[in-house]
């Protein structure tokens, strides 16, 4: 009966961890933009458009509100570790517009792709580490 009410005991302590586990949540930018979805419109009289390569992943960040809004944030903290750059975002307060995810693409951002982050992030982390391809970057986003 003693051994009973210690695993009992044992399994109220550790329930909170797996709860605060599952609130985790999962974001991951697309690799690239493929070239055949990058299109050219109203171009010069006498030009001819040609994309020959998709845009490659450059950066990602959470923003305040959607992507017009344009609201950039700055990270709270950089860390360097192993050829890595890790930088953390605290995402607590009022987001009255939504916490959201923006992908950036090309070597200076020329393309984004955002997505509606779960209100209830309060924290990202992102590390990078550089890409096989020119001006490309690896990411991995963990929010929380």
């Amino acid at each position: 009966m003693r051994h009973k009410r210690l695993l009992t005991g044992a399994a109220c302590c550790i329930f909170p961890v797996f709860t605060q586990a599952a609130v985790t949540a999962s974001y991951a930018c697309p690799q690239s933009v493929p070239a055949t979805s990058i299109s050219l419109n109203a171009v010069p009289a006498g030009w001819t458009p040609y994309i020959g390569s998709p845009l490659y992943l450059s950066a990602a960040a959470p923003i305040d509100g959607a992507p017009e809004r344009r609201g950039q944030l700055v990270p709270g903290g950089e860390r360097k570790k192993k050829g890595r750059t890790i930088l953390s975002y605290r995402l607590e307060g009022s987001y009255p517009d939504g916490k959201w995810l923006q992908c950036s693409y090309g070597a200076h951002g020329e393309v984004t792709l955002s997505k509606r982050m779960d209100d209830s992030v309060s924290l990202c982390e992102f590390t990078y580490r550089k890409g096989s391809k020119a001006g490309q970057n690896e990411i991995d986003i963990d929010c929380r």
